[in-house]
């Protein structure tokens, strides 16, 4: 199967790389892959797995990605491939983000060009980069955005923040809105529910809001026991009104157990319709809840 060559990393003695892509860093022998399985070393060159490649390629509303306050009414073609570079014990998409290719693989091939092409001919005039985690193949949904904008489309990006500054501040003036997931306020939470850090997804946040000057949404899954108490969430929406403003539109969705994760259950919506109220007491413009 072929693959294509990659941005962001740094070539090592011995034909190693490093690819400078998320926080991970991941030293990369000839050979191997990163921790996310999607960025190769082929003789000394980082190749990207998934460019033009998606798993997954289907039209939704845009309040699907979630979004509410970007194209409201409008359909957007969504495209997304395998891989994630974090490891949420209680993923609840864990069929793409933990999915592989493999050289056996009949895949389908849609070039940032074909994908353009789609989105207009099914009226759709948005393209979202979503399902698993977009900023894998960053070199394609860089390509996609490109020909979308000269094209009168715009793109969306549905993240998990998870990026290096760099990488972030490539991709990001190319995109016109993004839904980022918080998956909880707190390190230990990143630590050990999801193998990462919150550290580099504020930092993403305030860069696509405050630099790039998208239009932000952030999404918030709430696990009961886990990143539901008062402290956290008080802490989570100090730091969006003092770093992004209150006019940043707040989704708090309901979880479910899924993928490792079955201690929690279900999000009772008295808990989510006590945190919207909240939000709305502290002066949130837009607050919506989801899968209730």
């Amino acid at each position: 199967m072929p693959d294509n060559p990659a941005r962001f990393y740094t070539r090592l003695p011995e034909g190693a790389v490093r690819c400078d892509l998320c926080p991970r860093r991941c030293v990369i022998t000839p050979g191997g892959a990163g921790w996310c399985r999607m960025r190769c070393n082929a003789a000394g060159e980082l190749h990207a797995l998934s460019y033009a490649r998606p798993a997954a390629v289907a039209i939704d509303p845009i309040e699907k990605k979630p979004l509410m306050n970007f194209l409201p009414g409008t359909r957007t073609l969504s495209l997304g491939a395998f891989g994630c570079n974090l490891d949420c014990c209680f993923c609840q998409n864990s069929s793409l983000s933990h999915g592989t290719y493999n050289a056996n693989g009949d895949w389908r091939i849609l070039t940032p060009r074909e994908t353009v092409s789609l989105a207009a001919a099914n009226d759709c005039p948005s393209i979202s980069l979503t399902y698993n985690e977009p900023t894998l193949w960053i070199e394609y949904a860089m390509d996609i955005a490109k020909l979308a904008r000269a094209s009168g489309l715009r793109t969306v990006l549905v993240t998990n923040g998870f990026i290096e500054p760099e990488p972030a501040r490539a991709l990001y003036p190319l995109v016109d809105a993004a839904n980022i997931d918080i998956k909880g306020f707190s390190e230990e939470f990143y630590e050990s529910m999801c193998g990462g850090s919150l550290a580099p997804v504020r930092t993403a946040c305030e860069i696509f809001k405050n630099e790039a000057g998208g239009h932000l949404e952030l999404t918030n899954l709430v696990i009961p026991g886990r990143n539901d108490s008062p402290e956290q969430q008080e802490a989570y929406l100090d730091w969006v009104e003092a770093a992004l403003g209150t006019d940043t539109p707040l989704h708090f969705n309901a979880y479910f157990p899924a993928y490792h994760y079955r201690q929690s259950p279900r999000t009772p919506a008295t808990l989510l319709h006590a945190l919207r109220d909240r939000a709305l007491e502290r002066g949130f413009r837009n607050v919506r809840l989801g899968n209730i």
